[in-house]
């Protein structure tokens, strides 16, 4: 069972913590996380642009000018593409992007991921984190961690003032343990979260849990 340093706010060592195998010791599956992550930002698009084709624009009833005879090319309407108010060639209409990612992928892929975390030693797990909502007061935890590239900070539920605390902190994404989602963790350097938060980790996407949802 694989196991991971515990630290205090000041950067204190704080003992050591058991993780669920199922859930941080997983094996690194590329291939799914790429799945997972195209599917979620394929999810995220509106899908609602849309501009006219030259059947749409208004106008353009007449022939320009006569066939032959005056030395220009021919024409046969001014809202053709090549003209300016003209409509558009392969025009974008509206459309849905969704892709569907069955739950057991999707959890292979969060699990992947975190586990990736864990074994590149990228997770910092904290015994509790408790701050006044001020930037300087969680910019000082972070100083403390030694942490200074791209974090991910996962909290869990009811955490409103570590999420004031951290949200003018250019380099700093938070996310709901709840709610965390694979594009977060792989696109951030560093995860840091707290017991409390992988304890609900745990608990959400254990195989047990998934299989009974």
């Amino acid at each position: 069972m694989p196991t991971i340093k515990i630290y205090k706010q000041d950067g204190s060592s704080a003992g050591t913590m058991e993780l669920d195998e199922s859930v941080f010791g997983v094996e690194y599956n590329e291939a799914v996380i790429h799945q997972v992550v195209v599917a979620q930002m394929a999810n995220a698009r509106q899908g609602t642009k849309s501009t006219l084709t030259r059947t749409e624009v208004t106008g353009g009833g007449r022939k320009p000018w006569r066939q032959k005879g005056t030395g220009n090319a021919r024409q046969g309407s001014i809202r053709a593409p090549q003209w300016k108010g003209g409509g558009v060639v392969f025009a974008p209409k509206p459309r849905c992007f969704r892709k569907k990612v069955n739950k057991l992928v999707r959890m292979t892929a969060i699990t992947s991921a975190l586990s990736a975390k864990l074994s590149d030693g990228n997770l910092i797990v904290l015994d509790k984190l408790d701050v006044e909502p001020k930037t300087k007061n969680m910019a000082a935890v972070l100083k403390a961690l030694k942490v200074e590239s791209r974090v991910l900070l996962v909290l869990p539920n009811g955490s409103d003032n570590a999420l004031r605390a951290s949200r003018n902190i250019p380099n700093v994404r938070t996310a709901a343990s709840e709610q965390l989602s694979v594009y977060d963790v792989v696109a951030n350097s560093v995860m840091l979260t707290t017991v409390d938060a992988i304890k609900a980790l745990e608990q959400k996407y254990t195989a047990k849990e998934v299989a009974a949802q």
